[in-house]
């Protein structure tokens, strides 16, 4: 069920700071449990910042979304076109108290949607986030491997999933 009077467009940077306190909120409800409230918060610090979020805006590759319900940003949504010309979902996120609205689902389909020559869509989620991983199995996807966020050492174990798009 989608959620009636739901807007899906692109951000501007007057929505950053509710892009940002949505982030922030929605990050320390997924996130604290596993990571405690100290690295969520540098986590975000340094992920969401008003500046890392700035310079998602008007990339040609990729999209920059929300979702608003009047004037209220309640979701959020991120990708970009890989070389391969997959679609790499970087963000998906919708504040804790409208999950289970269709919200997220829209969402992705959405910006899926701004890829129509993408052979497949992949993301990467947190391995411990299981109402993440149930959502994206819901909307069709599958684990591929396990990987470390970017490849690097210090950041969460995640998990690298994909969904067929496009059959040429």
């Amino acid at each position: 069920m989608t959620q009636a009077g739901l807007i899906i467009r692109d951000a501007t940077s007057a929505d950053l700071p509710a892009v940002r306190a949505l982030l922030v909120e929605t990050w320390h409800a997924t996130y604290d449990g596993i990571y405690g409230w100290r690295r969520v918060a540098e986590i975000t610090n340094a992920w969401h910042s008003l500046d890392a979020l700035a310079a998602q805006l008007g990339r040609e590759s990729g999209v920059f979304l929300i979702a608003l319900i009047g004037e209220e940003v309640v979701g959020t949504a991120s990708a970009r076109s890989e070389p391969d010309h997959a679609a790499l979902l970087t963000r998906l996120y919708v504040l804790p108290a409208r999950q289970g609205e269709g919200i997220g689902r829209t969402l992705l389909q959405v910006a899926l949607a701004c890829f129509p020559d993408a052979p497949v869509a992949r993301l990467e989620v947190e391995s411990q986030n299981e109402l993440a991983i149930a959502f994206y199995e819901r909307m069709g996807f599958f684990l591929q491997r396990q990987a470390r966020f970017d490849g690097r050492e210090d950041t969460p174990n995640t998990l690298i999933m994909a969904r067929r798009l496009f059959v040429g």
